[in-house]
């Protein structure tokens, strides 16, 4: 041995140095977190895109389905009776005689006063009478409020055809058959459904409100009247125009009290033109058409005019309660 000191590494003989031009790693060959977050945003925007374009065509589709039968009455009630079937959009010979003749053969003109008089007297009472049961069975505590309550709406199965006879012999023992009275005046007692229409808004009111009223000195039909009803007007909209509707186009309770041409309604009315103009095989459809047109315009601007209402009042219903 000589005495040299020899200096090693550090790490001692572990291997060579590793080297500069090294492979690089795969990770680092991929792509950027952002643009991944870009290239998934812009296949969520495709996609959306793609949806709202579905949601439009079928949209598009339904409302032709259900608007073309309106159409096609319009149009063929400018035909003449060989052409009501020919199933043009457009009448190749455009008349104006049928909404002549309508007025002539028929009092439609008094068929719809008598439509609308019951129409109203019925809409009002039904909303008014299911309003106040709605709210006692909402505002007051007492026993038995539940049974009653599941009571009421159990009236709701059954079938028309159960009471039919029962609510006949009724009036007929108050000898109101061949009147218009029988076609409204029932709604003084209130309907099942539109009593839970309404319970169910009155619920969603703050009870401190009445509680307040009620320590100002208000009673309670004033509470009723001034405070809960002006709250729940969506609710009672919905009610009214569902009522309309319902008694516009009723023809059963009219075949069944309505005797003389004089107090027929508007469907009964319908009932007795189809009866009349089917003679020898050969129907006068352009006269019934026609009618059905003038008959049916009322409702629709009625709809046209309640439609936010009726939107906001059937949400609040369901999502308050």
């Amino acid at each position: 041995m000589t005495g040299v000191d020899v200096e090693l590494p550090v790490g001692g003989p572990a291997g060579p140095a590793p080297r500069r031009d090294a492979a690089v790693p795969a990770a680092a060959t991929t792509v950027p977190p952002t643009d991944a977050a870009a290239l998934r945003g812009e296949g969520r925007r495709k996609r959306t895109r793609a949806s709202r374009v579905f949601a439009w065509v079928a949209l598009a589709l339904l409302g032709i389905v259900f608007v073309y039968p309106f159409v096609w009455l319009v149009s063929a009630s400018f035909k003449p009776r060989t052409e009501v079937f020919d199933n043009r959009l457009i009448p190749e010979t455009f008349t104006l005689d049928n909404y002549v003749s309508v007025w002539q053969e028929a009092p439609l003109g008094l068929w719809l006063m008598n439509t609308v008089i019951v129409t109203v007297l019925a809409a009002v009472t039904v909303t008014f009478s299911s309003a106040m049961v709605a709210w006692g069975f909402s505002y007051f505590r007492f026993r038995g409020r539940g049974a009653l309550f599941a009571l009421v709406l159990g009236t709701m199965m059954l079938p028309g055809a159960v009471t039919m006879i029962p609510t006949f012999l009724i009036w007929n023992g108050l000898g109101q058959v061949g009147t218009l009275t029988p076609l409204w005046a029932g709604n003084l007692f209130g309907s099942a459904f539109y009593i839970f229409l309404l319970r169910q808004f009155f619920l969603g009111l703050p009870r401190d409100l009445f509680e307040a009223a009620r320590i100002d000195g208000a009673s309670q039909f004033g509470v009723f009247w001034r405070i809960a009803l002006p709250l729940c007007k969506p609710a009672l909209a919905v009610v009214l125009v569902f009522e309309v509707q319902a008694v516009w186009t009723d023809l059963m309770r009219a075949l069944i009290y309505l005797r003389d041409s004089d107090t027929f309604t508007v469907p009964r009315g319908l009932k007795s033109l189809v009866d009349a103009f089917g003679f020898g095989g050969e129907w006068h459809w352009e006269i019934i058409i026609t009618a059905s047109v003038i008959t049916t315009i009322p409702m629709i601007i009625v709809f046209f005019v309640a439609q936010r209402q009726i939107i906001d009042g059937v949400a609040s219903s369901g999502l308050k309660g």
